[in-house]
């Protein structure tokens, strides 16, 4: 594990390699060594297909508001992106390397309340996650693709659904995201940010504080 210096406050970001279920995952990890995070945040990155990574911006910013609200977030490579190992596997795969990522961070937070997020693709990984680990206390699904992935196993989750979609949007347009989430269970909650595309351009000032909005619900 190697360590990068230390961020304003205290926190660290290292990069960090754990075990996977086809060889090693890569991975970012943002804590503080001096303090106990009261929530710890797995954050999974779009599709891998088409350029997806831990570094893609909205992943970052997000992982940047987690972090500004006190947690421990830990973004991570699906199988076959940049140094994790393994094959894309069209969410099958990605779902386990997610779970493995899940058990990482909660081996290093086992008080801490958990979350999950993921933008695109990742949405889709990650409220597949939340609803079969009973340690998730919520999901935060940014951009979800529901014309493409399916997502109906949120029609019976309990866990707190909190989904944050831009207005212009053509991947993932709203009509859809409406449709899909007027079926999910309750509690559930949508923030839209006016005029953003799919990849929130020139608007990640904006994805952020409905993040923050989402998530004081």
């Amino acid at each position: 594990m190697s360590e990068r210096p230390a961020a304003p406050g205290g926190v660290r970001l290292q990069s960090i390699q754990f075990p996977g279920p086809t060889g090693t995952i890569e991975g970012l990890y943002q804590s503080d060594p001096d303090q106990t995070h009261p929530i710890a945040v797995l954050v999974c990155h779009p599709h891998p297909l088409h350029g997806g990574t831990l570094h893609n911006k909205v992943v970052h910013r997000a992982a940047s508001t987690f972090v500004e609200m006190g947690a421990a977030v830990l973004r991570f490579n699906f199988r076959g992106v940049g140094e994790s190992e393994g094959a894309h596997d069209h969410g099958r795969g990605e779902l386990d390397d997610a779970r493995a990522a899940w058990k990482w961070l909660g081996e290093r937070h086992p008080d801490a309340r958990r979350w999950v997020a993921g933008f695109s693709f990742g949405s889709w990984v990650a409220a597949r996650l939340a609803t079969f680990e009973h340690e998730c206390e919520r999901m935060v699904l940014i951009a979800p693709p529901t014309t493409s992935k399916d997502f109906s196993v949120l029609d019976r989750s309990p866990v707190p659904k909190h989904v944050v979609q831009g207005t212009a949007d053509d991947l993932c347009p709203a009509p859809a995201l409406e449709a899909a989430f007027a079926k999910w269970a309750e509690p559930k909650r949508v923030v839209w940010v006016p005029g953003a595309t799919h990849f929130f351009d020139k608007q990640l000032t904006e994805l952020a504080n409905a993040l923050r909005e989402v998530l004081a619900s």
